[in-house]
């Protein structure tokens, strides 16, 4: 289902006081006398999807104007994603937009029930309004909007190669990105590279093994304190052993002491099995005191002093700190440092080789890339022109038959996300203009007819599914009147068309006619819209024609032009 705007509530905006407009999914005319407030309806419009918000419009006497929409969306559509994005809800498939501005200027505005900035209004409004007026923004104007619907225009031939382009595209802007990291940081990898090398060279050079510095520590404590240490050792073997120099025991030592406790426990221990078990411990007490001495005896020889030991352990030591204060808290942490950058080093290397593989993926791409933009530029050019001619046809039934509009296909700099075209709508009014800019090169009121000629020949390739148009009628009657209601009418077959006239040749082709009537209340002056059934829209299109709504020749002509239209449609 294509979005479509159901119902729209106008209050307090110019001359309108207070009104609804319940819209046709396909062509609805709004008319009305000059001054009822026509024009408010599409001003309506634009504020409702983010227009500019202009404190002059709240009508006098009221303090804000309201404009409240009904949009009948697809709950699984892309515009029902993006209200669900804002916070907002769509129930049963209707969406309520909302716009308020006070007479001070501020302005608010409500999705789905939701606050939300005035700019996701205008946001969301790309995907469904495309507002033709003398002071509106023109969709088509759009230079991205002009390539997005020249390339629907174009049709399958176009779909193929813009996939292609667009896959290509990517990869190769990614490379590009990646290339460009890649030599941006050259030079702060090189730093870390040659870093990392220093470091390495050191551990490399301090070869420290897992657990050394421990061990020297242990080393170097003894070295240092060697006198103490023997000196300890040989005064515990004297005070178990006696001193082994003299060859004589010292009086009281350990042993003779343990002998003789021994030597009185033996004598009776055959009156007490208890006293009998103490003598063997002293037994083992012996033998154990003489297993320590004799270690004492063998650690005493042991250690002597060794100056030239001791320097080489601490200069080790001190290699060792340096390392550890440098790459880790103890040598293992050191050994899994150095394995780190070995690791991140061979991977700085590579870069190198990284480059060269991606530089050469890249101008293979490069290649490829200009060939489908060739392509896409052939495809888009035969389009343009066809679209150019089919335009300008338009426009002659449109009464500009000197008119002429032109689609320039030009190359950008670089490669773009569509290709290297730059696509630009351009007119010449008359055959001796220059092609100028559409908005240069044409009056409001012809902007408008341009613009509907436009979307006529885009009808079904560009997605927007509501058009409104103002002054779209401006400066033409006859028999260019009714080419313009009947191309209305044609567009109207794909997407929901709203249209102000003051043209009756124009309203007859509607599916539905809505009046703006105006009522004066003393010095106030108040609108509201209607709904006009068959007989009603005759009449308004008599007075549209003469002036008078009870003239009999207006209403003759009136019927004749509905039953013209009537026709035209069937």
């Amino acid at each position: 289902m294509r979005p479509r705007v159901e119902e729209v509530r106008i209050q307090g905006l110019g001359v309108i006081d207070e009104a609804v407009l319940v819209l046709s999914p396909g062509f609805t005319v709004v008319t009305g006398e000059t001054g009822a407030g026509k024009t408010m309806v599409v001003t309506g419009l634009g504020l409702l999807f983010g227009g500019r918000a202009d404190p002059a419009r709240v009508r006098p006497g009221s303090d804000k104007t309201t404009v409240e929409g009904t949009l009948l969306v697809d709950p699984a559509g892309r515009v029902a994603q993006q209200v669900q994005d804002v916070g907002g809800e769509i129930e049963n498939g209707e969406l309520i937009i909302s716009r308020t501005i006070s007479a001070e200027g501020r302005s608010r505005a409500w999705l789905g029930g939701r606050t939300v900035p005035v700019g996701t209004l205008t946001y969301l409004a790309e995907d469904l309004v495309a507002v033709h007026g003398q002071m509106d923004q023109q969709r088509l104007l759009q230079p991205s909007r002009q390539r997005a619907a020249l390339d629907r225009y174009a049709g399958e031939e176009l779909v193929k190669p813009l996939r292609a382009y667009e896959q290509a595209y990517k990869r190769h802007k990614k490379i590009a990105d990646q290339l460009a990291e890649l030599t941006t940081k050259a030079r702060e990898r090189a730093q870390e590279a040659d870093q990392l090398r220093f470091g390495l060279g050191e551990v490399e050079k301090a070869d420290p093994k897992p657990g050394e510095e421990a061990e020297l520590r242990e080393e170097q404590e003894r070295l240092s304190h060697a006198d103490s240490l023997r000196n300890a050792a040989e005064t515990a073997h004297r005070a178990l052993l006696g001193d082994p120099m003299s060859g004589e025991q010292a009086m009281q030592d350990a042993i003779a002491l343990v002998g003789e406790a021994r030597t009185a426990v033996e004598a009776v221990r055959e009156f007490d099995p208890t006293l009998g078990e103490i003598a063997d411990r002293l037994a083992e007490a012996g033998y154990l005191i003489s297993d320590v001495a004799t270690d004492l005896a063998a650690y005493a020889e042991s250690v002597e002093a060794d100056p030239g030991r001791l320097a080489v352990v601490q200069e080790r030591q001190a290699v060792l700190t340096h390392v550890i204060r440098r790459y880790g808290e103890d040598t293992g942490v050191v050994l899994a440092w150095a394995a780190k950058a070995a690791l991140r080093i061979a991977e700085l290397e590579g870069d190198d080789e990284r480059i060269g593989e991606l530089t050469r993926e890249y101008e293979e791409l490069t290649v490829r890339l200009t060939e489908l933009a060739a392509e896409l530029t052939r495809i888009r050019t035969a389009a343009a022109e066809r679209f150019g001619q089919a335009v300008t046809e338009e426009l002659t039934a449109l009464a500009m038959p000197h008119a002429r509009v032109v689609v320039i296909v030009a190359a950008a700099a670089d490669f773009a996300a569509h290709g290297v075209d730059e696509i630009e709508l351009r007119m010449a009014p008359h055959p001796a203009s220059p092609l100028l800019q559409l908005n240069k090169g044409a009056s409001g009121g012809e902007l408008s007819r341009v613009m509907l000629a436009i979307e006529v020949v885009f009808a079904g390739a560009d997605p927007v599914p509501t058009f409104v148009f103002d002054e779209v009628d401006a400066g033409v009657g006859g028999k260019a009147a009714v080419e313009i209601g009947r191309r209305l009418a044609r567009l109207a077959r794909t997407s929901q068309v709203i249209v102000v006239t003051h043209l009756p040749q124009v309203a007859a082709f509607a599916d539905q006619h809505l009046v703006v009537e105006k009522a004066d209340d003393g010095s106030v002056v108040r609108s509201g819209v209607v709904a006009l059934d068959k007989d009603s829209r005759a009449r308004e299109l008599s007075r549209m024609f003469a002036g008078l709504e009870d003239s009999e020749l207006g209403r003759a002509h009136a019927e004749e032009l509905l039953a013209i239209a009537a026709a035209d449609k069937a």
